[in-house]
């Protein structure tokens, strides 16, 4: 997993809604729009027609925690 600052991370928000993101894995995951967005060598993209839909209930559910 990314070492993305805790700081950052009470900042950063999704670029569509400007809702609060979860960090898991290596993204940055927005669970009402299901899109996640990635994150390179610890640096989150964060936009919007680079983010990935997650579109497996599965997956979403493991994204956003209640897995």
């Amino acid at each position: 997993m990314a070492a993305l600052d805790e700081k950052l991370l009470q900042i950063l928000v999704c670029p569509v809604d400007r809702g609060p993101l979860v960090h898991t894995d290596d993204v940055l995951y927005n669970p009402r729009l299901r899109r996640a967005y990635r994150i390179d060598e610890g640096i989150p993209v964060l936009l919007a027609d680079e983010a990935r839909q997650v579109e497996d209930d599965d997956e979403h559910a493991r994204l956003a925690g209640s897995a």
